[in-house]
């Protein structure tokens, strides 16, 4: 468990400069440079996101039950996670009106995504890995919302031709990896 919740500090601890210390990360930018400040995050990033798959796996090999979630869970699960691939497409696709309504839709869609997993896992390692993102997902959202609010940022009218991909494009994914890729590479099949 030590070495997921290391992967989460650090996944997380990178993708919350902008909630907690947003004018810290301009400085930093403007000292380094944006392709350095860049290239710092995106490194810091890929470890903490290798440290979270290798210790999710290891805590998996020695798990915790803390509850047996009702059948159903999966069954809503599976269908929560239909609106965060099209959400996660959409914030992509430029010009489509899912993100010119919802403004932030891949910050949704991981909220909906770790909710979904929450539903449907009661493992500690899950509520650990699923309840971090889904607070990390609730605080972020919420500062974006309060930067658009300041800068008085309006999202440009979405057009139909740009949603529809965003939608097909979610859709798509979401069968990818709901039939074939979860099993494949996390170990369980959602439709057996």
């Amino acid at each position: 468990m030590t070495v997921l919740i290391l992967g989460l500090v650090l996944f997380l601890g990178v993708h919350s400069v902008r909630i907690f210390a947003d004018d810290w990360r301009t400085g930093m930018r403007t000292r380094l440079g944006e392709n350095a400040f860049k290239g710092v995050y995106s490194v810091l990033s890929l470890a903490g996101l290798v440290l979270i798959v290798w210790g999710y796996g290891l805590a998996r090999q020695q798990p915790v039950l803390l509850w047996v979630p009702p059948v159903w869970t999966r069954h809503v699960a599976a269908l929560l996670t239909i609106p965060a691939f099209v959400m996660l497409a959409a914030s992509q696709v430029p010009g489509n009106s899912i993100k010119a309504r919802l403004k932030h839709p891949m910050v949704l869609g991981v909220k909906v995504w770790a909710l979904a997993h929450l539903l449907s896992n009661g493992m500690l390692a899950d509520v650990v890995l699923f309840g971090s993102f889904l607070v990390w997902a609730v605080l972020s959202f919420r500062a974006a919302r309060g930067r658009d609010r300041v800068s008085g940022a309006v999202p440009a009218p979405g057009r139909m031709g740009p949603t529809v991909v965003a939608v097909a494009g979610g859709l798509l994914v979401w069968a990818v990896f709901a039939f074939w890729a979860h099993g494949f590479l996390i170990g369980v099949r959602p439709f057996g």
